[in-house]
């Protein structure tokens, strides 16, 4: 009866697991949609990432990060247009902006400082002011 009964509550284990597959989903906080289904399978095969974050560029350094990473911002042509329509959403040179954008991701070459991957731009989607909360800044100096 003791084996009859493990047997039952082993199957019942077995049974009772499935295989859940967790996929990390990316909400779409800029509201941008592909029209066509064409298009959006065109975007998922040409290699490229869609990423969303906060971008922000000062000095010879740009930066931009996502809810779970930081990417460095390969410095060309399209960085410097993503900075000009971000400048629009700026009000000090250290702000950041939200920002939609499509890249390819470049590893960090061995021996070289820095975060583990580039983003190099090939497409900017959409650029939107960051809202940011008064608990979340910190000024320093007079304000």
């Amino acid at each position: 009866m003791k084996k009859l009964l493990t047997l039952l509550l082993v199957a019942i284990i077995f049974i009772g697991c499935k295989n859940d597959v967790k996929t990390e989903t990316v909400s779409d906080e800029i509201g941008t949609e592909v029209d066509s289904k064409n298009e959006k399978m065109a975007n998922h095969n040409d290699g490229l990432k869609t990423l969303v974050g906060q971008f922000i560029y000062y000095g010879d350094a740009a930066v931009l990060q996502t809810r779970n990473d930081i990417y460095g911002v390969v410095i060309n042509d399209k960085m410097h247009e993503l900075n000009k329509k971000a400048a629009a959403y700026k009000s000090d040179p250290t702000d950041y902006v939200t920002v939609q954008i499509r890249g390819k991701l470049i590893p960090k070459p061995e021996g070289e400082e820095g975060w583990p991957f580039k983003i190099d731009i090939k497409q900017i989607d959409n650029v939107k002011k960051h809202e940011t909360k008064e608990n979340d800044v910190i000024k320093l100096g007079d304000s």
